[in-house]
């Protein structure tokens, strides 16, 4: 079985050649692009391994391609404002806008809009599900970071207004990027602002930026980390070993998360950690992302680059100029769909509604709240959120025996060596055996 590829996802705000690109991530061969508009940052998302959505720049509707479909418009999203930062749900039932404070919930097998949030005080600026799809986070330009379950929001009473399961209120400025780990609602979610206040508690930097490492379960904060300049990205590798921090003058930090047991709060030097900073951008890093095995860092800039990093040795292997400041660029395993010319989506995309259910626009009335559909197309068809786990961890120990032991050759011969070993150890205690029992049972002279 081939090993599955990993591409690059990329926008930049000018959308001259294109409007999105994918390039193979080890290669830097082109695969596709996707043309028909600009995209917003935290814009770029895909929905069930069958479409690329992307919320436009300043306007108020979704663009929607076919994976295999990329010179073909499939759909334009009609929105109540413009969007300001995108996703969908990993099971592929649900997408999440924001506009303006609101948060938008779509039933993507309907289209029906299903609940309004009204909590933030000012623009959302991001949005994330975890991999489970049982709980997303909100960040805005009001401070906060909520974490929503889905359930809670999904059955809420229509007499009440949805409450968060945890308001996460530390940052003292704009929320600019967000990362949310593996392990559903026992995830670690990390958050980077532009904090450019001095906090005496922490440390007598002038201007800190301060990412924060948060726990969903518990809802508590287990690391704060400043640094000398803002923070516009953040990201973390699947073993949650680093954590990485893209600045507004250009660097990217490396800040190792194993290494401060039982510490809060940290401030990171650049001076002192200068071994754990990539530096070639020449403005903000605008975006973040990690290779599975943990090997690669992909950053896209405001500098009209996105480059790919050797993390062990910090240096730029790649560099891919576009025509305008980058605002999304990811990495991820390329859905079948992407690769595979024939393919179609098992579902069209419906007509997504502007209004909510009952409201007095023409939509159909509620009958008795809501009803939930379990994508019946995808039952048998895709693999629980347990058997990915199982899977992410064999990805993961091929990886350290490929990186600790050489890969499956070296641990063949490895083997072998320690066989060998075991039989002549086996053949020297025989030998001491039969020698000692002629002592022992020697007749006496």
């Amino acid at each position: 079985m081939a090993a599955p590829i990993e591409v690059a996802v990329c926008t930049d705000s000018s959308a001259q050649l294109w409007s999105c690109v994918v390039w193979e991530l080890h290669s830097g061969a082109n695969l596709l692009t996707y043309r028909g508009g600009q995209a917003g940052p935290r814009g770029l998302t895909l929905l069930n391994g069958e479409y690329l959505l992307a919320a436009q720049l300043g306007k108020n509707y979704i663009s929607a391609w076919e994976l295999q479909r990329k010179d073909q418009l499939q759909q334009k999203i009609m929105c109540p404002g413009p969007v300001t930062c995108l996703t969908t749900s990993p099971n592929g039932l649900y997408m999440l806008a924001g506009i303006a404070e609101s948060i938008y919930l779509w039933e993507v097998s309907t289209g029906n809009l299903l609940v309004i949030l009204s909590r933030h005080y000012q623009d959302i600026s991001c949005l994330q599900f975890t991999g489970d799809s049982s709980h997303f986070l909100s960040g805005g330009k009001d401070c906060l970071v909520l974490v929503w379950s889905l359930c809670s929001v999904l059955q809420v009473d229509s007499s009440r207004t949805p409450a968060p399961r945890h308001v996460w209120s530390h940052h003292t400025l704009p929320i600019t990027d967000m990362h949310c780990g593996f392990g559903g609602p026992l995830a670690r979610v990390a958050t980077a602002s532009l904090d450019q206040t001095v906090k005496c508690l922490w440390s007598p930097i002038p201007y800190p930026a301060c990412p924060q490492l948060w726990e969903i379960s518990s809802g508590e904060l287990l690391l704060s980390v400043l640094f000398d300049v803002g923070i516009v990205a953040v990201t973390m590798d699947l073993a949650e070993h680093h954590m990485f921090c893209g600045g507004s003058e250009g660097s990217i930090f490396q800040v190792d998360l194993c290494t401060w047991p039982g510490q809060s709060e940290k401030s990171f030097q650049s001076e002192q950690d200068s071994g754990k900073v990539f530096k070639g951008h020449r403005n903000q890093v605008t975006c973040l992302s990690v290779s599975t095995d943990g090997s690669v860092l992909l950053s896209g800039s405001h500098d009209e680059t996105v480059r790919v990093w050797d993390i062990q040795s910090k240096q730029c292997i790649r560099t891919v100029t576009l025509k305008g400041p980058v605002t999304n660029a990811f990495i991820m395993l390329a859905p079948v769909s992407m690769l595979s010319s024939d393919f179609r989506p098992s579902l069209p995309l419906p007509h997504f509604n502007k209004h909510l259910l009952g409201a007095e626009h023409g939509d159909e009335q509620r009958r008795g709240g809501l009803t939930l559909r379990l994508g019946l197309h995808q039952q048998g068809s895709e693999p629980s959120y347990l058997e990915r786990a199982e899977q992410l961890h064999m990805v993961m120990c091929s990886t350290m025996e490929k990186n600790v032991l050489g890969g499956q050759d070296q641990l063949r011969i490895r083997i072998t060596e320690l066989e060998d070993e075991v039989q002549n150890l086996r053949k020297i205690n025989r030998d001491l055996f039969d020698f000692s029992t002629r002592i022992i049972t020697r007749p006496p002279k």
